[in-house]
């Protein structure tokens, strides 16, 4: 969701908010509707702080499920660079075959799945080439040290990427369960209503708008946050972009001019070329 939006939903809301405690103060009592204003501003203020200390849980949930996909998702990008270094002492076929494999990796990383993580319908299996390059691996026969080092820290470097991958992935399925949106929702409708009652025909009108305005922005953004931070991948400010995979595959252009040139058996979106 871009700002203008929330900005644009924010504004309607807080208005439609503002037109009904006008509405109702125009029909309230002198006063108010409640008898005794200081035991009704303690109720209020139970309400009001069961909403916040839910929000700043769920917000603290929502938000950790964010920086684990960010962190996720810079981390993959960091072991496949590193991959394609350890893929050049592997013996001669393999390691060519692997290297490409590994530049459709990043290309799929970016151009494919990006875009169902942004949509909400990649599924749970897979990167076709990580099949395909651990389906290369099983033909490596390394003999010489150093390529039966670079093939034990390969393996090793791919079960790291892998839970990468699965953080990454994570974020786009949503952490928030249904019934905490239902019991966050109810939450906030529950302080509105409440505000609602302490409309008085004889307070100012810019002091009546002033408390429900202000009230509603603040239930609004917290929703709207929580929102986005349920599904960083959407597009709009602050979104998770794919940032750290296209830098690594800057940094495998570079490397595979130094070791002459790669072969991919995809094209510049990672869709194979066979």
């Amino acid at each position: 969701m871009s700002l203008l939006w929330a900005a644009v939903i924010i504004v309607v809301v807080t208005a439609v908010a503002v037109a009904a405690m006008l509405l109702m103060r125009r029909h309230a009592p002198a006063g108010g509707y409640y008898d005794d204003g200081d035991r009704a501003a303690g109720v209020f203020g139970v309400v009001a702080t069961g909403f916040a200390v839910l929000a700043g849980f769920v917000v603290f949930l929502a938000f950790e499920s964010y920086d684990t996909s960010r962190s996720g998702a810079e981390a993959e990008a960091r072991i496949v660079a590193q991959q394609f270094e350890t893929a050049q002492f592997l013996p001669g076929p393999v390691r060519r075959r692997v290297s490409g494999e590994l530049v459709c990796y990043a290309r799929t990383v970016v151009h494919r799945e990006w875009p169902r993580m942004q949509s909400g319908t990649l599924d749970d299996g897979p990167n076709p080439w990580g099949v395909a390059i651990f389906e290369s691996l099983g033909k490596a026969e390394p003999r010489s040290p150093s390529g039966q080092a670079a093939f034990a820290k390969y393996l090793d470097e791919r079960t790291d990427r892998e839970d990468a991958r699965a953080d990454r992935i994570h974020g786009a399925e949503g952490v928030i369960p249904t019934p905490l949106w239902i019991v966050v929702f109810l939450s906030a409708a529950a302080v509105f209503a409440f505000l609602l009652m302490f409309a008085d025909s004889t307070e100012r009108v810019a002091v009546q708008a002033t408390m429900m305005g202000g009230v509603v922005v603040v239930l609004t953004s917290i929703l709207l946050l929580l929102t986005f931070l349920d599904n960083p991948y959407h597009e709009g400010a602050g979104s998770l972009q794919p940032v750290a995979m296209q830098r690594t595959l800057g940094q495998l252009r570079q490397e595979a001019r130094l070791v002459g040139g790669v072969a991919t058996p995809c094209d510049l979106r990672g869709y194979s070329d066979v």
